[in-house]
């Protein structure tokens, strides 16, 4: 299993500190697609009939969130999670990144990153990694584990102990 592989390969270190962080050191919602940005190229990604503007923003749609399978009509309730919160990066790593390398992060739409959920779930999980919160849908819980490894690996991140230990059991028992 390629999760359990990516898993063993992430580095385990003590979290460093918060020391220096800031959202704005990570620039997002970058402009990708002709006049979208990354947060309304993931509404029109992850919604159904998705409709927009004429300067992309969604005017209607349906969105379900993965982690907790609310459904929202209003663009207005739906966040975009980044699955590794900026935060938590940053304390994993990211401190030594170059901005061009947080800015891709923050906008990558090529990993498992970036999700439409629930707004009140996504500030319910904050900055805090799988041993701290996990998404309230259980059968959401291994794709969930997955795409943090996956993550945390693509960006050689590293891991707490006991964020290597829960992303262990979530992969063993949800997997």
């Amino acid at each position: 299993d390629v999760t359990l592989t990516h898993l063993e390969e992430l580095r385990v270190e003590p979290e460093g500190s918060s020391e220096g962080y800031s959202r704005e050191k990570f620039p997002h919602w970058s402009t990708a697609e002709g006049t979208c940005n990354t947060r309304e190229i993931v509404l029109r990604r992850d919604g159904e009939n998705v409709q927009t503007d004429s300067a992309c923003r969604a005017t209607s749609g349906t969105w379900r969130s993965p982690y907790d399978d609310g459904v929202w009509t209003q663009a207005s309730d739906v966040d975009i999670d980044h699955m590794v919160p900026l935060a938590e990066a940053w304390r994993s790593g990211a401190d030594s990144w170059s901005t061009s390398r947080r800015e891709d992060f923050a906008n990558d739409l090529t990993s498992s990153q970036l999700w439409a959920v629930t707004d009140n779930v996504n500030q319910s999980k904050g900055d805090k990694d799988p041993a701290e919160w996990l998404p309230p849908r259980t059968d959401f819980r291994c794709m969930y584990a997955r795409s943090w490894t996956d993550v945390k690996h693509r960006y050689g991140l590293t891991v707490d102990d006991a964020e290597k230990s829960a992303l262990t059991e979530l992969v063993n028992r949800h997997c």
